[in-house]
């Protein structure tokens, strides 16, 4: 099973939190958001496939591809079956293993400031798309 998200940068994007990584819908970030990597998404928990999320709940493990022209970052992560996946505008990865509605997988083996540096350089520009690849292992 395989999504893709597709999101862009933004001159604020930071990608140093220790902890999560987002992608969000909305249009706009401020220096605050250090956890986000992506903004203007086409899609939030609540917008993905249905085998996907009842994969998630499940407690099975997640692959993250992340693609921003040819540099690519992955990350692994685990569902449960705590997830809502009922958000409508943000996707957070995170390391803990805390859940809102907000929460696509726990337990990831990264947070945003794990991420190629490279990688986070590119989406300061807001005209550079990433690639977000779902796939459950």
């Amino acid at each position: 099973m395989k999504e893709e998200i597709i999101a862009y940068g933004h001159p604020n994007i930071l990608s140093n939190h220790k902890t999560t990584i987002e992608i969000t819908k909305d249009n706009n970030l401020t220096k605050n958001g250090n956890c986000i990597i992506g903004v203007k998404a086409n899609k939030s928990c609540f917008d993905l496939d249905k085998n996907i999320k009842n994969s998630l709940k499940e407690g099975r493990n997640i692959k993250i591809t992340f693609c921003v022209d040819n540099i690519i970052d992955e990350i692994i992560a685990k569902g449960s079956p705590n997830l809502s996946l009922e958000n409508k505008k943000d996707i957070v990865i995170r390391k803990s293993d805390f859940i809102d509605n907000r929460t696509l997988a726990i337990k990831a083996d990264k947070a945003a400031c794990d991420l190629k540096s490279k990688l986070i350089n590119s989406l300061k520009d807001e005209k550079i798309r990433i690639k977000i690849r779902l796939e459950i292992i």
